[in-house]
């Protein structure tokens, strides 16, 4: 009978650990890559590819023409065979993944739209040779991607040069990444030939570019060369290594005194572009660009560019605009702001210059440089410059994967562009309201049926806009205000950005790091949050008396989701005070007796009364006699 009541009990105390909202989340196993604390370990590794790039545009025949040198380290402790290459142009093809789905635009909250497709322009890439030390290596491509056959394993610890020549037609829109104003104005991101990411986690990456998923990418050094019609200013990342060749000694004088001003300096003034478009300057002029320790290369260029900058520790920020895009002008004021906010605020911004191009791109983000459109609305303006600024710090500065966590791309830069744009518009009723707009898109996406768990793959969520952009702030705004306070969670997510800065961290990393320093168990946190749809609904069932000196104020947690409850007592005496009871009220199951002593009669209990939580049915959030 002994025996027979342990094995009872055992099972019992199982299955409500099966079930507890409180179990252990499954993670990978730690291991010397990866550490138990979330920070990486002492055998962490991630290949180096770094490119030699030289491009010609020509604006006759709108073609990009361009050669390459990849020298690619492979830093694994496996020999590699092979090797993916990404050749996103192929997006374009007629045969296309992406033109074959013809899937619909992608809306955002007020009207913005992105059409991942080239708007039925047939194009794609033309790769003229993918050779080493002379030898042309043998090749197959894959729509987006393309194995290559190496000649000899490369060894652990071992380096290859791949010489590489492409070109590709330039479409009038390209998948919301580069596009073209007839011959005036180019905007271009995905051009070139890039090394697929090799990691720890899946080996080879090479998930198809479709449109929605964006990039995963490997860190290295830039060099490139880009010549393009005499008369059109350049921006792109990295830093100009030919000024003399490139800028007139006024515009040089200009950019000297532009690094120590707060405000914009006219580089090149809307008077002069306004002039600079009745010119036709005969011939080409190169622009040499070098950056460092980076994972992508992109770069505007157009005659027509009006040219503000300013400095901010060092720091060259730049925008560049058209002259007839009015909207603009405080465009500059929002970049210096943006620049410091998330440098201040997060960490360091680590490259010598910021600039941000406007024309026909809604919005994208490559290291050191934006695409961001001339838009009406002030907070709009602000939203989406500022918005592609904080991509230099998530995903080109904690170089995470894109391509199947939007959530730690998007997320994690959504919910620090919330802190911006309070502390932008601080004092107005937009800057005190602006982060209630995650519960109102809480409202119209978190449906049955209709939402996905977080982890999805970007190319598999059906709501994209919820899941990778407006779900995962208000996920940290929660975890920040309910769970943790400011100071513990300020302090672990600065540490997980240190940790992982130019380096690849996968969710459990982020998982690991967040609860090492603040010192919370929070598994159950990431799981409804990031592996589940679980709702929300906290309600007060009863309140009672109990003595003269002692209330019971009776809790139920009715739906799936678990979070650490706010109640206010409103008193007979017209008083009210605010209790707060952690997460640990759940331990034991869904109901939970609250024990306030108190001579005071309590005549009212609101759940939630700041109405802070996505609560599915706040009609049993109050009790009141």
């Amino acid at each position: 009978m002994l025996a027979l009541l342990t094995v009872t009990t055992l099972a019992l105390q199982a299955q409500v650990a099966d079930t507890s909202p409180f179990r252990a989340l499954p993670l990978p196993t730690p291991s010397r890559v990866r550490s138990a604390s979330g920070a990486p370990g002492p055998d962490y590794w991630q290949q180096e590819a770094s490119y030699t790039i030289q491009a010609t545009l020509d604006t006759a025949t709108q073609t990009l023409r361009g050669s390459e040198r990849i020298h690619y380290v492979n830093h694994s402790p496996d020999s590699l065979a092979f090797v993916w290459i990404q050749v996103e142009q192929n997006i374009f093809a007629a045969n296309s993944i992406t033109y074959t789905l013809n899937q619909p635009p992608l809306v955002f909250a007020g009207g913005v739209s992105f059409d991942f497709t080239g708007k039925g322009f047939i194009g794609g890439g033309v790769m003229e040779k993918f050779e080493v030390t002379g030898t042309p290596l043998v090749r197959r491509g894959y729509g987006t991607m393309m194995r290559v056959e190496l000649p000899a394993p490369l060894a652990p610890g071992a380096a290859i040069d791949f010489d590489v020549a492409w070109h590709f037609p330039i479409p009038p829109y390209g998948g919301g990444r580069m596009g073209r104003i007839g011959t005036r104005l180019y905007e271009l991101g995905q051009w070139y030939p890039r090394l697929v990411v090799y990691d720890d986690v899946n080996g080879w990456n090479p998930l198809p570019y479709i449109g929605a998923g964006e990039f995963y990418l490997e860190y290295g050094d830039y060099d490139v060369t880009l010549t393009v019609p005499a008369g059109f200013v350049v921006g792109g990342t990295g830093t100009v290594q030919n000024p003399e060749a490139v800028y007139t000694p006024e515009q040089r004088a200009r950019l000297t005194q532009a690094l120590t001003s707060d405000t914009g300096i006219a580089i090149v003034t809307r008077a002069e572009a306004t002039a600079h478009r009745a010119l036709r300057i005969p011939g080409t002029k190169t622009w040499h660009f070098a950056a460092k320790n980076v994972r992508d290369f992109a770069w505007c260029a157009s005659p027509d560019y009006r040219w503000d900058a300013s400095g901010y520790h060092g720091i060259q920020i730049n925008t560049l605009s058209r002259p007839e895009a009015r909207p603009w002008d405080e465009a500059h004021r929002m970049a210096h702001f943006t620049i410091r906010h998330f440098s201040e605020a997060w960490y360091p911004y680590p490259w010598p210059q910021a600039t941000t191009c406007e024309g026909l791109v809604e919005g994208m983000e490559y290291p050191m440089i934006t695409f961001v459109p001339a838009l009406p609305k002030r907070e709009d303006q602000f939203w989406d410059l500022m918005h592609e600024f904080g991509h230099e710090w998530f995903p080109m500065l904690v170089g995470s994967d894109e391509r199947r966590y939007p959530w730690m791309d998007e997320g994690f830069n959504s919910f620090i562009d919330y802190g911006a744009a309070e502390s932008y518009f601080q004092g107005t009723a937009y800057g005190d309201t602006v982060r209630r707009e995650l519960l109102s898109a809480a409202q119209g996406s978190a449906v049955p049926g209709k939402e996905q768990p977080m982890i999805d793959k970007p190319v598999e969520q059906r709501d994209l806009a919820w899941a990778a952009y407006q779900k995962p702030p208000l996920m940290l705004t929660l975890l920040r205000d309910a769970v943790l306070d400011s100071a513990t969670f300020n302090r672990a997510f600065r540490e997980y950005i240190r940790r992982w800065a130019f380096k690849h961290p996968q969710p459990a990393d982020f998982f690991r790091t967040m609860a090492n320093v603040s010192g919370k168990d929070l598994d159950w946190f990431w799981r409804e949050w990031v592996f589940t749809t679980a709702r929300l609904d906290q309600a007060v069932d009863s309140v009672k008396a109990v003595g003269t000196d002692s209330t019971f104020v009776f809790l139920s947690n009715r739906a799936q989701m678990v979070m650490p409850v706010t109640l206010e007592l409103a008193y007979a005496d017209g008083t009210r005070e605010t209790r707060a009871l952690p997460i640990e009220m759940w331990n034991l199951g869904s109901r939970f007796t609250a024990r306030f002593a108190t001579r005071k009669p309590v005549v009212a209990v609101t759940v939630d009364p700041a109405r802070s939580y996505p609560d599915v049915d706040r009609s049993n959030n109050h009790w009141g006699r």
